[in-house]
């Protein structure tokens, strides 16, 4: 089965939903499977020693908890992507709290839940996953296996579409990235789908998680990484989306089925060189 590609547009459409549209039209053009966007309610999920930290912002100096709102998208936003994505390219979203969690729940187009590494520990959040309707995408950033087992027994193995591998730091560092963990985890978790969620700029590592045994790639995407943003210096850029598919693309084509046997294309070589 191919593997899935994800691009995440997160919050890099800084609360522009134009911005949102072209980074889902770049994503089709390059043949991306799914986007994916995060959904928040500042009220719950900001810490309360945070809220009032005053921070400068594109709409000026304000607080943290008044910038979390105004980057968030709302029904109406949401009802557009729905639209927007019809027919062209599944989506989904990572909800940071259980209203955000909720309110995903009620959209049918919705292809999974992706639970946040941050939220990994959450015993309240991963229970309400137990009766979902939706497959989880589970990510393990900043996890021990212990994190990781008792998060999978909470949400039940059944309800998982996938266990990503990856390292919470934003970009991600190459001495970090630790991609054997995807042999690790698929030997632990042998019945659950493994795969990786990227945050290096780069493009070459992802690749080399499909050779390792990835079933789903997914990274940050963005229009330009100098844009506003924390997550904007972790994500991939137009050009790179495509090229990075080609790469996935090219990388499941060559790795092969694992059968030795020789090809028509080698009979005429074979005859011409071979002595014995």
């Amino acid at each position: 089965m191919p593997v899935k590609i994800i691009a995440e547009i997160g919050i890099n459409h800084n609360s522009d939903i134009d911005i949102a549209k072209r980074l889902i039209d770049v994503a089709v053009s390059a043949g991306v499977d799914y986007v994916k966007f995060q959904k928040r309610n500042p009220d719950v999920c900001v810490p309360e020693d945070q809220k009032w930290v005053m921070r400068e912002t594109p709409w000026g100096r304000m607080s943290y908890l008044e910038y979390r709102h105004k980057m968030e998208f709302e029904k109406e936003e949401f009802d557009e992507i729905e639209r927007y994505c019809k027919g062209r390219i599944g989506w989904f979203a990572s909800p940071w709290d259980i209203p955000s969690l909720e309110f995903l729940q009620s959209y049918g187009s919705c292809a999974f839940i992706k639970v946040p590494s941050a939220l990994i520990t959450n015993k309240d959040f991963l229970g309400r996953l137990w009766d979902s309707k939706k497959q989880v995408i589970l990510s393990t950033g900043a996890s021990t296996d212990q994190m990781i087992n008792d998060a999978i027994d909470i949400i039940g193995s059944r309800k998982i579409a996938c266990l990503m591998h990856c390292t919470s730091t934003y970009p991600g560092k190459t001495e970090e990235l630790n991609l054997r963990c995807i042999e690790t985890l698929n030997k632990s978790y042998p019945d659950i789908p493994i795969g990786f969620s990227n945050h290096h700029p780069g493009t070459i590592y992802m690749p080399i998680a499909v050779a390792l045994g990835a079933k789903m790639i997914e990274f940050h995407i963005t229009l330009d990484r100098a844009m506003w943003g924390t997550d904007q210096s972790a994500s991939i850029e137009p050009e790179g989306v495509h090229k990075l598919v080609k790469y996935i693309r090219g990388c499941e084509l060559a790795l092969g089925d694992g059968v030795k046997r020789i090809y028509d294309s080698e009979v005429p070589i074979m005859k011409k060189l071979r002595i014995a």
